[in-house]
Order: structure tokens, then sequence, then C-alpha cells
């Protein structure tokens, strides 16, 4: 069910439960108790990723995505986890009991779990924190449930996050994911135009399961080549120059090195205004001058 091998299970396991999206600081909470469980006890510490959203399976609506599976894998793995892949397809009708039996303790030979406040599992959603103690502490595994973790008396959630971020509150959405929101997706060929008008860019594309920020400009950061460059980033369709595309640009300070058909990272770190239709190029290339000596002013504050 699980790729574990035989000598990690026997070794044993301090599992964190969770789906994680954003990996933000209420999900950081959970990640670091099963961390140092794993320090103290001489565990693996082991995290589960699903091959689907669990709500496709039973629901219509899946929220859009913080970050990509392979940031969040990668994310994982750096914060020190054993990442294993979860065939959430073939265990959707598992009840509580038996993803507590089949899954915590044969599959991964859990020895200490930790979750959410809010979790739940199982066929129907029927398991929860106190199910979860109900069956591992009779099988001699420790259970710790972490609280709800808040930011100025607000409870930090992925679905607070996905609305400031849709409102272009992105410093506060930042805060609440404990590191910058950023989306990693491949460059790709565009028309040109800021070439010609001198703040050439990078064009990005949304995938549609991806959550898309609110239209506009924003300051931000592009780590390209292994290095972090200041950069100012547009969102949108381009009004101006007639474009109906939704799209990421960004034009990268102080680089010229092509980046075509690479997979570049853009951070972003404050809204500077809304996206507007410009009633010429000349004053299109006034506002972008004035949005990047503000974009260099911010990044310089990081």
């Amino acid at each position: 069910m699980l790729n574990l091998k035989k000598e990690e299970r026997e070794k044993g396991t301090a599992v964190a439960l969770g789906y994680f999206d954003g990996i933000h600081i209420g999900h950081r909470a959970v990640l670091r108790k099963a961390l140092d469980s794993a320090k103290e006890k001489d565990l693996i510490p082991v995290v589960m990723l699903f091959d689907i959203h669990p709500r496709k399976l039973v629901s219509d609506t899946v929220p859009p995505m913080l970050m990509s599976e392979e940031q969040k894998r990668d994310t994982l793995i750096e914060m020190g986890f054993k990442v294993v892949d979860f065939n959430f397809r073939k265990s959707v009708n598992l009840t509580y009991e038996e993803f507590s039996e089949k899954v915590l303790l044969d599959a991964l030979g859990a020895k200490f779990v930790s979750c959410g406040y809010d979790y739940r599992y199982g066929k129907g959603g029927k398991g929860n924190a106190e199910t979860l103690k109900e069956t591992l502490s009779e099988k001699g595994v420790e259970v710790s449930t972490v609280p709800a973790v808040k930011l100025r008396g607000e409870v930090v959630s992925s679905t607070k996050i996905r609305g400031l971020i849709s409102d272009g509150e992105i410093r506060k959405a930042n805060e609440m994911l404990g590191k910058e929101f950023s989306y990693h997706i491949v460059v790709e060929k565009g028309d040109g135009i800021g070439h010609e008008i001198g703040t050439p860019t990078i064009n990005q594309y949304f995938p549609e399961d991806f959550i898309v920020p609110k239209y506009g400009v924003y300051a931000s950061k592009v780590k390209a080549h292994g290095k972090i460059y200041p950069s100012v980033t547009n969102i949108g369709v381009r009004p101006t120059v007639g474009g109906t595309s939704l799209r990421s640009e960004t034009c990268i300070f102080d680089f010229s090195e092509n980046l075509y058909g690479e997979k570049v990272e853009v951070f972003l770190l404050e809204y500077l205004r809304e996206e507007k239709k410009f009633s010429s190029i000349d004053e299109l290339k006034k506002a972008i001058e004035n949005d990047i000596q503000n974009a260099r002013k911010i990044y310089s504050e990081f």
C-alpha cells in the first residue's frame, strides 16, 4: 500500500497526518511534533502524499492548490521527512479503524502520530483526533493533537490563506504561510512586447487547479539558476496591449539569461496596484518604471 521498506517499518515511524496544502504555520506545528518525536525516540519521520485531493472523490468542488505537489514534496524532504505515496483512490472506503490498522500500524509501523485539532479521516470522514487516540493508544502508539494556530487572533487555515491571496493581501497570506507564496512553473515564450518597450519579461501560465492571485502588479523575487533576483510581476490579461489570456509576467532586475522552457520559481512579496488599461504604450512604460522603483524599494526591506 505504501512505499516503505520493511526495515523502516520495523524501526518505527513518527507520522504527521494531513493534506498540508501550502504547508502554512499551522501545518508546520503538526509537522514539527513528528520531527521532534522522531529525533527523541529514534524514529523515521514520515508524511504521506496523496495521489488525488481527497475532496475530488467525495465532492464536485475542490479548492485551488496553494502549492504544486512537486513543491510540497521538495519542502517536506528539505524539512527531513521520508515522503511516502498514498493511493487515496484505493483507500477511500477504509473505515477509520481500518485506516489505523492497515495504514498506520501495518504499512507504516507508526509509533507516534501527530495531527491537527480538526483532522478527519476514514470512510465518510467519521474518524477524528479523538478516535485516532482511542484506536492507537491501546496499541501503544502516542498521538499528539495540535490545537488551532492563531495569528493576531485569527485561526490560520488554507481556506483563509486562499482568500487573502485572491484579495491581493499577499503580506498577510505570507505571514500565515510562514514564507513567501510562490509558484514554480515553466517559462513560455510570450509575444515580445515587454522586450520591445525595454522591460523584457518571463511568461508563465497557472495550472488549472492552482490558486490565481488577484490581478495586478506585485513586488516579487525570482529564483533562477540557483540565485535570487528582485523583480516585478504582473498577473492578469494585459488589457493595454489587447491581451485576453491570463498569465504571470515577471520582469527580473539585473538578469539577462534565457529561461525559456525552464521551471522558475516566482515569490510574491507585496501587492502594488491593480491591473489597468492605459491609454498608450508610453503611459504603460511610465507605470512600469514606477512599479520597478517601488518593487526595488520593497525588495530591499526583506
